[in-house]
């Protein structure tokens, strides 16, 4: 059976690095990018089991970055992480309850929540 494939996207590099090594201990393929737009200009469409979006970047938010991969594959789903409490209102407002979302995770997260997480939303 074919590893799932995960796609990251956050500006911090330690925190791609732990999710990143996290997922793979649990078994994903994981793509890690840290600037939203050299993910977009490298995304292919149906590649993808999941995205897990940072909101606040630099260049763009997850949301703007979540919005232009839709265009590209509108079948992928997608999680957004952050540290900041107050994009959960925001992200409530902005796409619930749309189906391809998928959840928000809040940073710091344990790796084994991840991956438990990950294979909830990826089955």
């Amino acid at each position: 059976m074919a590893h799932k494939k995960i796609l990251i996207v956050d500006d911090e590099s330690d925190i791609t690095l732990t999710l990143g090594k996290g997922l793979e201990q649990g078994g994903y393929d994981v793509q890690v990018f840290h600037d939203p737009l050299v993910a977009l200009s490298n995304f292919k469409p149906d590649i993808y089991d999941l995205l897990i979006l940072d909101i606040k970047m630099p260049n763009m938010t997850g949301f703007e970055l979540y919005r232009k991969l839709r265009e590209i594959d509108s079948k992928v789903k997608v999680c957004f992480i952050t540290a900041f409490e107050t994009y959960y209102e925001k992200f409530k407002q902005e796409f619930l309850p749309l189906e391809e979302i998928k959840g928000f995770i809040r940073k710091p997260i344990l790796t084994e929540d991840l991956i438990q997480f990950t294979n909830q939303v990826t089955r």
